[in-house]
């Protein structure tokens, strides 16, 4: 197998493990996305979009759907008297702390055929890649 081959098929079997961990709570993985972008940040509603790729229209319907879910608030920017800042609620916080366990348990067990240096390694050249 090639190492496009490879990353394609490896992608797949993480977005395998993403999609049954978002439909157990009944989320896309764009949701999952939203929510793990808002585990340690509370950014705006442009930063949001940039981070996930959509636009004005998108990141709001994303947004209010998540809201009405208890998941998110909105609140008015500090910095910015047009801006909206998107947070995690405590309901939205328990749902992401269960997720990640779920998802480190299923990341965990795709990986347990790879030794501790191997890990490492493979930890540090996927982070080469993701921070280009």
């Amino acid at each position: 197998m090639n190492t496009v081959d490879a990353l394609v098929q490896l992608s797949f079997q993480v977005q395998r493990i993403l999609a049954e961990a978002g439909a157990e709570h009944d989320l896309s993985i764009v949701q999952l996305r939203l929510l793990g972008i808002l585990r340690d940040r509370q950014p705006g509603m442009l930063e949001l979009g940039q981070h996930l790729g959509l636009d004005k229209s998108s990141i709001t319907g994303l947004v209010s759907r998540a809201e009405k879910r208890g998941l998110v608030e909105r609140s008015p920017s500090p910095h910015d008297g047009r801006g909206v800042l998107v947070a995690l609620t405590p309901a939205g916080r328990r749902l992401v702390e269960v997720g990640e366990a779920q998802i480190n348990r299923r990341i965990t067990e795709l990986t347990k055929r790879l030794n501790a240096t191997q890990r490492k390694q493979f930890t540090q050249l996927a982070s080469v890649l993701v921070n280009t």
